[in-house]
């Protein structure tokens, strides 16, 4: 008997019995199901942190430079962060200062207590791609450029909120007050989020950092934001930043004073965020395919039964010739035909509930975020439905295998006497 025999068999003995065929492969069409929609979430909200970090840029280092935290001269001045950066065209892009100024701009008689304060470089804004670091984009004006940031000169740009509710939309060349000065507003960013709201990411203000520090009351800066020249160099830069500050923290003993200081790249977070997904996924996945081994032993179990049933058969084909081989194949095909049913259905099953919750949970999710720009898309993969449909062709075999191989040590004269 040929395999294509040996399938026909097989599929005519899960018609005769399509209930008990159906609740045999139930385990494994939820197993399939579940991996597929837990890898099909999983790429999806992988894709949506790619989307974000390319949107501000992975080749972004941030540098928190604490000092002794006293003011005093011990701490790292902006002129000398930029004299370092200087130094290495090669590794860095460009450097911008953060000083938070704190919150509350007045416009006429209106006061936004809420507003956010920043404090930047001309440095923040990317003419290569037109986005600021953050991916922010002008709607209207200009962004700072070197000389409003050498001659602390009093202009700003605002977030699409503010420009809307103090200005009505008509923002380029008014005035508003920050801290009691007042401020020509030069640019206004394009809408971020999909709700706009008080306090939100689109309700800010961004300044010389000079000003911002004057505002602020601090000598000193807290936060520089590094651009490496690209992704390739951002360990080498990040490398040659850490050695500055350590040669820069030494007090007078040699000592380096590592808490004065933290490093950390875009990169770094990525990765970091890969490598935990990655184990969340691989846990999930492994829970879901507990199903598949439930479905495997219903299978086995279920051929059990149908080798018990069919033993005078087995004794009749015996006695006309067949082979242990032969009997062994017709049950290991058919217990691999009812798993690779089962695994199509759990791939159909699998698709259509991914493709449900992704729409579903992604834009919940999106929303909740209130990044624009930024799509969820949790299609199953070509990989994921071959893999889980291999993997639940093999069980099926696997775990055949035993009544099969019970099959056809049966003695023929035994099996003829069966009742």
């Amino acid at each position: 008997m040929n395999f294509t025999q040996s399938f026909k068999l097989a599929v005519n003995s899960l018609r005769t019995s399509k209930m008990r065929a159906f609740l045999t492969m139930l385990g494994i069409i939820i197993g399939v199901g579940a991996v597929i929609v837990i890898i099909s979430l999983g790429n999806g909200l992988t894709g949506m942190v790619e989307q974000q970090v390319e949107k501000v840029g992975v080749n972004q280092i941030y540098a928190y430079t604490w000092g002794r935290g006293d003011g005093t001269t011990g701490n790292i001045t902006p002129e000398e962060m930029y004299a370092f950066v200087d130094q290495h065209p090669d590794l860095f892009d460009g450097i911008t200062p953060w000083v938070t100024g704190g919150q509350g701009v007045r416009c006429g008689s209106e006061e936004y207590k809420k507003t956010n304060i920043y404090g930047v470089s001309e440095d923040m804004y990317r003419m290569e791609t037109g986005t600021t670091l953050d991916g922010n984009r002008l709607a209207r004006g200009r962004y700072l450029q070197y000389v409003d940031v050498a001659q602390r000169q009093n202009i700003c740009v605002l977030g699409a909120y503010l420009a809307r509710e103090a200005f009505r939309g008509d923002a380029l060349g008014k005035t508003l007050s920050i801290g009691g000065v007042p401020y020509t507003v030069v640019g206004v960013l394009e809408q971020e989020s999909d709700t706009m709201q008080e306090g939100g990411g689109d309700d800010q203000v961004f300044i010389p950092y000079p000003n911002a520090m004057r505002l602020s009351g601090t000598s000193y800066v807290s936060l520089y934001q590094l651009t490496a020249t690209s992704r390739e160099m951002v360990t080498a830069a990040q490398a040659q930043l850490r050695d500055f500050l350590q040669d820069f923290y030494n007090d007078e003993t040699g000592e380096q004073f590592y808490n004065w200081y933290y490093i950390q790249s875009m990169l770094e977070q990525v990765n970091m965020i890969d490598s935990m997904m990655g184990i969340a996924m691989a846990v999930l996945v492994a829970i879901a395919a507990i199903s598949l081994l439930v479905g495997g032993i219903g299978i086995m179990n279920i051929m059990l039964v149908s080798v018990t049933e069919r033993t005078r058969e087995i004794g009749i084909r015996k006695s006309l010739g067949a082979k242990r081989k032969d009997i062994r194949r017709q049950f290991i095909i058919e217990a691999g035909t009812t798993s690779a049913i089962g695994g199509l259905l759990g791939i159909a099953f699998g698709c259509l509930l991914a493709i449900g919750i992704g729409t579903i949970f992604g834009g919940m999710l999106v929303a909740s975020l209130g990044a624009s720009g930024i799509t969820f898309n949790a299609t199953p993969t070509l990989g994921a439905i071959l893999v889980s449909f291999g993997v639940s062709v093999g069980i099926g075999i696997l775990f055949g295998y035993l009544p099969a191989n019970k099959a056809a040590k049966l003695n023929p004269i035994d099996a003829l006497r069966y009742e």
